[in-house]
């Protein structure tokens, strides 16, 4: 599958409705502040986990835009590309939101279509067993991380599903934002905060997401 490349980029944040044509849809955008990359519009992130100034941020590449995209997908669903790092919620009339990503590490990236089986807000995290004989130092949380703004999940996380069965990746935010952009997880999907509130949001239990 090949992407059309940009021909125009609108640097708008999204409350977009795979619901409504995509005409109106354009009027529910919201702007983003490219500096902060964090919303200045009614639906901005938590005021706790506003990403500080002092770390530092993705190329601007990685922003929120709504882009053209030629794809078969329905609107409503959600492709990832793990080479150019990007993630797409594919809205009608050949568009799409895009959003930039970190990705799998060599040795754990991988591809196939999956389902979100559940959304969290503020997730708990509990580290693999294959995590924890890499690293133990992390056995400690064995038993689950609370959620919050120190959580490697981050502010939500997406749960993906092969059938009914959990496959063990996310969609989730980070409190690492240099890592958007680069091959940096066990196999999960980072997203900037702000960025993976909206897809929360946006995005329905049952969504197809295509991860290539």
């Amino acid at each position: 599958m090949k992407v059309s490349r940009l021909s125009r980029v609108l640097m708008l944040g999204v409350c977009a409705s795979m619901l409504v044509p995509a005409a109106a849809e354009a009027q529910l955008f919201r702007s983003f502040d490219p500096g902060m990359q964090g919303g200045i519009g009614g639906y901005g992130a938590p005021q706790e986990m506003q990403t500080s100034r002092q770390q530092r941020m993705p190329d601007p590449v990685y922003a929120a835009q709504v882009v053209d995209y030629a794809t078969e997908q329905s609107p409503g669903t959600i492709v990832i590309d793990t080479q150019d790092k990007f993630l797409y919620y594919v809205l009608k009339d050949g568009m799409a939101i895009r959003y930039g990503v970190g990705v799998g590490k060599e040795g754990f990236g991988w591809s196939g279509t999956v389902k979100v089986g559940r959304k969290a807000e503020w997730p708990s995290w509990t580290p693999p067993a294959a995590m924890i004989e890499r690293r133990p130092e992390l056995v400690k949380y064995a038993g689950g991380m609370p959620g919050g703004p120190d959580n490697p999940l981050g502010a939500r996380a997406l749960y993906l599903y092969d059938g009914g069965r959990d496959t063990m990746f996310r969609i989730h935010g980070t409190n690492e934002p240099w890592s958007i952009g680069h091959n940096v997880s066990s196999g999960c999907i980072r997203m900037l905060n702000e960025h993976v509130t909206e897809l929360h949001r946006i995005a329905k239990i049952g969504t197809k997401v295509v991860v290539q």
